[in-house]
């Protein structure tokens, strides 16, 4: 793949973000009266603290640690962009406060509660995937939850770009996930690639390749937007 460079990248962007200004009343999300600069994207990078998430097969990577860089990514090219955007992770550690009985619900709720402070209009939960019994298996799977048509479109819309990356074809799915029912606003969750895969987890290992992801996911969005 062909990677742009920064400033490149962040031009195209802030083109894009102009065209959204102008379409942005057409919008399956629009909010009336939404400006660029208070529209609200939360990103979410998955697990974190003593919750690693799933390992890498060669290199045992923490999949906590991918989906922060990504998501670091994904801040300064939705900043650049005009974006309000909100972490609900900023760092290595969980947001569960003492790794004691019912952390990972706790987790979970404070991530709630930040989505729901900060009156989202997008969310985007940022994980990496894993299947022991078909290491071959490879690519970005998006999912949105069930009976939202407007998650569903911004979903595809994501998937189509990740697509692109991965040279597969497959369609957005419908999940069952806590990071999807924190907020009635548009959210999906990016499983970016398979650590399982051991060229997929040297792939998502590097920085030239997460710049990608988090650029397949940031063109999908606008691309939703608009």
């Amino acid at each position: 793949m062909i990677v742009l460079k920064k400033g490149a990248v962040v031009a195209a962007a802030v083109l894009l973000c102009m065209l959204l200004l102008s379409c942005m009343g057409l919008s399956a999300v629009s909010y009336a009266g939404a400006e660029r600069a208070a529209y609200c994207v939360v990103l979410d990078a998955g697990h974190g603290g003593v919750d690693p998430g799933v390992l890498g097969s060669v290199s045992h990577v923490k999949e906590s640690d991918v989906n922060l860089k990504i998501v670091q990514k994904l801040q300064e090219l939705f900043s650049d962009a005009g974006f309000r955007v909100v972490l609900t992770r900023k760092n290595e550690g969980g947001l569960y406060g003492l790794p004691t009985k019912g952390y990972k619900r706790r987790d979970m709720e404070k991530r709630r509660e930040i989505i729901q402070e900060s009156q989202a209009n997008l969310v985007i939960s940022v994980h990496q995937n894993n299947f022991t019994a078909d290491r071959t298996r490879y690519g970005g799977q998006v999912f949105f939850r069930d009976g939202d048509e407007n998650s569903a479109a911004f979903a595809e819309e994501i998937q189509s770009r990740l697509n692109t990356l991965s040279g597969r074809q497959v369609s957005a799915l419908k999940g069952d996930f806590f990071m999807l029912e924190c907020t009635n606003a548009p959210s999906v969750l990016v499983e970016c690639g398979f650590l399982s895969n051991a060229r997929e987890e040297q792939l998502l290992l590097s920085d030239e390749y997460q710049t990608q992801v988090a650029d397949a996911v940031f063109q999908g969005t606008l691309a939703y937007l608009c």
